[in-house]
Formats: structure tokens, C-alpha cells, sequence
């Protein structure tokens, strides 16, 4: 029987000061996206590919509202661990501080401002060897970190972060599967220009040893750091939540309303 990554991390950190001032008094997952807070969506995501111990990383300001939303996990069939970034050094030093619970299993991280609203478009035949990130079609690559991909013997050959003149039009969202190694890549890395610890040196070091796999996604994707993207993901949640229903409906499936459980 294959065995399942179980364990998933939420990186929550960070200032969002591309948010504020919403984010001078909270953390940028809790701000509302349409009915819920920001950080359900990755939760549902982990959930959805099969993660029930969660670690929550975010900054020491504002991670008591935190736990004080999402308590132990209980009642969203999870067990939440927490851990704090005292400063935004970067995604992969927030990833970095997870070495000791994660205990050498492999690891599914997301970032808690991404929001992908068809989680089955996320089920993959997951190895515990490697590394695998999830890419989608955008008409802005240079804002993200995009892939050069040999699509004729399917694999990336390298991840820019925001380049002039992208390779392609393939960004890497902000969904990431890593095997123990990655600690091993993150206790290396020296900071980028901007003073931080790039997650996208990390998976170019994947790259390098031929362990890196991908995934096109098809369903909508959001990163919702700016408050055109946060608007827009309210909208985007509305309108897919209808498209579901009327799917659904047409199947003759009930649809389960606003309890946590779905998007």
C-alpha cells in the first residue's frame, strides 16, 4: 500500500504589506475572503490531500488571533501545531522552522494567502522521493516565479523569480511538496537581494538533482496578497460555489452550505 503524506504546513507569516492597513492590526489569512478567513482555504487544500497534522507558521504579532480562531483542529478533523517567524525572512526561512516537527517525513506546504478553488484538480500520485510543485497558465508571469519547461521529456529545467522576459507562462503557485531533504537545501541558502531566503533557490536545487516533478493545474487559482486579488477572490468564491451547485444539482447531489467543509 503507498504510503500517504500526512503532514501539511501553512506559512502565514510574513507583514502583508502589500494589505495594508487592513494588516496593521491582523494577520493577512485571517482578512475575509467573501464568508470565511483567508487560512480555511489552505486548510481545505491540505485536507483534500490528505494531511490531518498541520503546522501553522506566522509572525509573533498576530499568532495568538490564530489559535485563538482555529484552537487545536479538533473541529475540523485536523491537529494544528504552531510556530512563529519572528521576522519575514523569507518563505523558505518560514518553512525552515519546521525541521523538528516534521521529524524527517515528507511535507505538503502552502501559503496561506493562495486559494485554489478546485481541490480535486490537485490529487496526485504522490512520492515520497523528490519534490513537486504545482504550476499554472498566467497572463502576468513576470510578477511570480515562473518555469522553463522541456515539455517534450516533461520536466522543468529551471524557475525564475520574476523575470523580464519569462521563458514561459507557467507561474509556480504557492503549493509545494517536499521530501526530508529539503532541510538539508534550506540550511544552504544565503539571502536574496531583497534580504530573504528564496523557497525559489529551493526548489532549483531540486531541479538540479533531477528530483523536481510538476503539475499543470486547471481550475482557478488566486493569490490573494493585493486588495485587487482579495476582491476578486470573494467574487471568484461566490461565483464557483454557484457553478458547483448548479453542477451538483444536476447530478441530483445535495450541496453542503457554508460549514467549513466546502469552499
Amino acid at each position: 500500500m503507498k504510503k500517504q503524506i500526512k503532514k501539511g504546513i501553512i506559512l502565514a507569516g510574513g507583514n502583508g504589506t502589500r494589505l495594508r492597513p487592513l494588516t496593521y492590526v491582523t494577520n493577512k489569512s485571517l482578512l475575509p475572503v467573501y464568508d470565511k478567513p483567508m487560512i480555511y482555504h489552505p486548510i481545505e487544500t491540505l485536507k483534500s490531500m490528505g494531511c490531518n497534522d498541520i503546522m501553522i507558521v506566522s509572525s509573533s504579532e498576530h499568532v495568538g488571533q490564530v489559535v485563538q480562531l482555529l484552537g487545536s483542529g479538533r473541529k475540523m478533523g485536523v491537529k494544528f501545531s504552531y510556530e512563529i517567524q519572528d521576522e519575514a525572512g523569507g518563505i523558505a526561512e518560514a518553512l525552515g522552522l519546521c525541521e523538528d516537527w516534521a521529524n524527517d517525513e515528507s511535507v505538503i506546504v502552502i501559503l496561506g494567502d493562495n486559494i485554489y478553488m478546485d481541490n480535486d484538480d490537485l490529487k496526485v500520485d504522490v512520492k515520497l522521493k523528490g519534490s513537486m510543485i504545482f504550476l499554472t497558465k498566467v497572463h502576468d508571469p513576470e510578477r511570480f516565479g515562473v518555469a522553463h519547461i522541456d515539455w517534450k521529456n516533461n520536466k522543468v529545467l529551471g524557475i525564475e523569480e520574476k523575470p523580464i522576459k519569462p521563458k514561459s507562462d507557467y507561474c509556480v503557485t504557492g503549493l509545494y511538496i517536499y521530501d526530508r531533504r529539503v532541510w538539508d537545501i534550506i540550511k544552504t541558502l544565503k539571502p536574496s537581494g531583497r534580504g530573504e531566503l528564496e523557497i525559489t533557490d529551493v526548489n532549483n536545487q531540486y531541479v538540479e538533482w533531477g528530483d523536481l516533478e510538476f503539475k499543470i493545474i486547471e481550475g482557478p487559482w488566486i493569490d490573494a496578497g493585493t486588495f485587487e486579488s482579495l476582491h476578486s477572490a470573494s467574487n471568484q468564491v461566490i461565483n464557483y460555489r454557484a457553478f458547483k451547485k448548479r453542477l451538483l444539482e444536476s447530478k441530483g447531489v445535495g450541496v453542503k452550505q457554508n460549514n467549513g467543509s466546502y469552499i
